[in-house]
């Protein structure tokens, strides 16, 4: 496990992997997206532990509004039904729940789920939990671009204003750090449209192990992986040694 001074201040996890550990168990999809609901927990838990101060889950990307409908449905049923049982643990704990993505696509009865959910922790000071459903990181930079033109329309800003700043300030995960590690599970080795501007600098942790399956050693594992990378940001190696 990585010391206290090397755990990283943001992880970021891309939870891959339910519908092949269904399917290896010849089990409908929806059971694999059940399943992984414990891996969650395991590592919402363990994360607080270790002292992580931001972690954000992308539970549902843009893109899987293409799956077949009735796994679309029994998710978003998923999603209710585990906000209804974790979210009073999770308050007890001083967790706090922030959810990101496109909320006009949601049912409504999931959105007034996220929005209790949301209400409830909002005063809590633990770690900060961020939910990615419906999101895309297109759509959110998309969505910052247009949010940034009608300040300029409305003579709140110039075009001169926009800057880094500017842009983070208007993204989905606005005032809070980029991720400093990225985890995905199943053995995929791409970002899939998540958070393509905060993960600019992220270090990216890859493992064969299917969500369902993923637990404390798992995420330990990446923090001793995370504890061992010089962070650069486009210095060299002998300039962060100076500075450190």
């Amino acid at each position: 496990m990585a010391s206290d001074s090397n755990i990283p201040t943001h992880v970021a996890v891309i939870m891959d992997g339910n519908g092949r550990w269904a399917k290896k168990r010849s089990l409908p999809r929806h059971l694999g997206h059940r399943a992984g609901v414990g891996s969650v927990r395991k590592v919402v838990e363990t994360a607080a532990k270790r002292g992580v101060s931001y972690l954000t889950l992308f539970a549902f990307s843009s893109e899987n509004w293409n799956r077949p409908r009735e796994e679309v449905s029994k998710l978003m049923g998923l999603f209710v039904e585990a906000l209804r049982r974790e979210v009073d643990e999770l308050h007890r704990n001083e967790v706090r729940v922030n959810f990101i993505g496109a909320r006009e696509l949601l049912q409504p009865r999931l959105l007034e789920m996220i929005t209790s959910a949301e209400t409830q922790t909002a005063g809590n000071t633990g770690l900060h939990l961020q939910v990615a459903v419906a999101y895309g990181g297109r759509w959110d930079i998309v969505n910052t671009a247009r949010k940034l033109a009608e300040k300029v329309e409305a003579g709140l800003i110039t075009a001169a204003d926009i800057d880094d700043e500017a842009i983070a300030d208007e993204l989905a995960l606005a005032k809070i750090p980029d991720p400093d590690l990225l985890i995905r599970t199943g053995g995929e080795q791409r970002i899939s449209n998540f958070l393509l501007w905060n993960l600019a600098y992220a270090e990216l942790w890859f493992c064969d192990t299917l969500w369902p399956d993923f637990d404390a050693a798992d995420f330990d594992a990446a923090l001793a992986f995370y504890a061992n990378r010089e962070r650069r940001y486009g210095h060299t190696g002998e300039q962060v040694e100076v500075a450190s």
